[in-house]
């Protein structure tokens, strides 16, 4: 395996990032096509405003937000595709839209359905190929190589053209790619989209060995919730080109979290329950399955009231998915969720 050692700089710092793009727009029909020419009209699109962070080496971070929220204009700054309008940035210690070239030998990369593989070759040309552009001795390409195929499972497919793969395979072979030179920093987008249970977690545990023995940043966005709790300590939320909150996984459970979810069993069946702040999501005889607001109603007068109706037999009470967590800040827009840090 190509061992690295960890370096006193930051594996990510930035500071005041902003992108803004320049979208021209052009009225209807042939006049509006002339004037486009003529005085062409030019409106300002701020993708990204002003973001600063910093990403130690080692560490696993989620970077996370709603479509259009620019989570993909920064992973392009980060690794040089795009040149930002403003702010400073270093990746490894490199600025990466001035030395794209000197960065992209230390860095791997998956962009969602944006592929590196050969449509036309098999995987097992696309990773040769990639050997010679990245410079791997023969031997560490030859253990690199049979390693990622064992895990990843890639071995019935090695051999046939790109083009022929279903979704998940193609995947697979992707984040095998952007893995086979050893990378210090991993940019991983949306991972495991289109994966089996099987091979999610496969590419998961592939993930957390090389963060655990090569020491590899890991910067994911990904709208599977499983790979942020499983993989990531800490997450970053963008909306609207603004990071509007950045904590631990946890935190975003303990702080961020509006609603229970009650499991109730009764000792006898009632004909209904109504409570200003619950919302009675299933009703079946004695049992009841509640969301309480409990910014309205605590959860000890929700069993107060219950109590008033019938002797509680049994009753759970748990945190609701992740995701739902994340769509209550997405919500709350970003002065309410900068407000509440």
């Amino acid at each position: 395996m190509l061992m690295r050692q960890v370096g006193d700089v930051r594996a990510i710092e930035v500071s005041g990032l902003t992108k803004v793009f320049e979208v021209r727009e052009k009225s209807p029909g042939l006049a509006g096509s002339v004037r486009a020419i003529v005085s062409p009209s030019v409106r300002e699109v701020q993708a990204v405003n002003g973001i600063s962070f910093q990403v130690d080496e080692g560490e696993m971070l989620a970077f996370i937000g709603p479509n259009g929220a620019g989570k993909s204009t920064t992973i392009k700054m980060l690794t040089g595709i795009l040149y930002p309008t403003q702010g400073r940035a270093t990746v490894l210690g490199v600025t990466p839209w001035e030395d794209r070239q000197r960065l992209a030998g230390r860095i791997g990369c998956v962009f969602g359905q944006r592929s590196q593989l050969w449509y036309h070759l098999p995987p097992c040309d696309t990773f040769e190929l990639l050997a010679h552009v990245y410079d791997i001795p023969k031997p560490v390409y030859c253990d690199r190589l049979n390693m990622l195929v064992d895990r990843f499972e890639l071995g019935e497919f090695m051999r046939t053209p790109v083009r022929k793969l279903s979704l998940g395979q193609r995947m697979r072979c992707e984040i095998a790619a952007s893995l086979l030179h050893g990378p210090r920093v991993l940019f991983l987008d949306e991972p495991t989209i289109g994966l089996d249970v099987v091979a999610k977690r496969a590419i998961r545990e592939l993930i957390r060995q090389m963060n655990r023995e090569e020491g590899v940043t890991v910067f994911l966005t990904s709208h599977d919730v499983g790979d942020m709790e499983e993989l990531c300590r800490r997450v970053m939320i963008i909306s609207h080109g603004e990071l509007i909150l950045d904590t631990s996984v946890s935190a975003l459970r303990r702080d961020y979290l509006r609603f229970k979810i009650v499991r109730v069993r009764l000792a006898d069946a009632i004909d209904r329950f109504e409570m200003r702040g619950v919302t009675v999501a299933k009703h079946k005889q004695t049992n009841l399955k509640l969301s309480v607001d409990t910014d309205v109603a605590s959860i000890d007068d929700v069993l107060t009231e219950l109590m008033r109706h019938a002797r509680i037999a049994d009753i759970t009470i748990a945190d609701p998915p992740t995701e739902q967590v994340i769509a209550d800040i997405y919500g709350r827009g970003a002065s309410e969720a900068l407000g509440g840090r």
